[in-house]
């Protein structure tokens, strides 16, 4: 899932904490670097969703790269708009705050689908970096009065699931959304380069 890399509408917080050029700079980056690592893999299919009209190019968006609309609502709204597009197929949604995910990260969460109907993957602030679906079964209170953008969003997603599915929890990794997460990226994984500047500036 992705947003309109545009000045103010991305990395809200983050732009309060280093200014909304840098802010916006580091989301293209990020974006562009997911997209390069991940996208094509040929272990599974990528498809961008993303908040724009068809009409939307952004040089992070890979021409070549499958796109559609996330849809409308909140957070949970868009997702279970996604899983419900791309039905039955087992799927893995991610975001783009945790840049430093790896293929590895994915095939994982794909791996574990065979053999769970959800996964997720854990972030610093009590959210997820992604989520999985293996869609073999409906959900249709998935996501139900989940606090957005707290540290109760994972919480309160597995309360949301239904009572027979089976969970499997992944490795946890950073999301980046203030100054402070980049000192603690830089902590785990050591200096981080986004184009022509570097995290370690901040």
């Amino acid at each position: 899932m992705a947003k309109s890399p545009k000045s103010g509408q991305v990395k809200t917080r983050l732009s309060r904490d280093i200014g909304y050029g840098k802010a916006t700079s580091f989301y293209r980056h990020a974006v562009a670097r997911l997209l390069k690592r991940l996208g094509k893999d040929p272990r599974w299919h990528t498809t961008l969703a993303v908040n724009a009209l068809p009409s939307e190019r952004y040089a992070c968006w890979p021409r070549a790269l499958n796109r559609i609309y996330q849809g409308s609502g909140n957070l949970g709204d868009r997702m279970g708009f996604i899983f419900c597009q791309l039905h039955p197929h087992p799927t893995v949604i991610i975001g783009t705050d945790s840049p430093q995910l790896e293929p590895r990260d994915i095939a994982t969460a794909f791996r574990a689908l065979g053999r769970h109907d959800v996964v997720i993957g854990p972030a610093n602030d009590g959210g997820f970096w992604g989520i999985g679906w293996s869609q073999r079964q409906a959900a249709p209170d998935l996501f139900k009065d989940v606090r957005w953008s707290t540290e109760h969003s994972m919480a309160d997603t597995l309360r949301s699931l239904p009572a027979a599915a089976t969970v499997n929890m992944l490795s946890p990794h950073i999301d980046v959304d203030e100054r402070a997460d980049f000192v603690a990226l830089r902590q785990q994984f050591g200096p981080f380069r986004y184009g022509p500047w570097n995290i370690n500036k901040f």
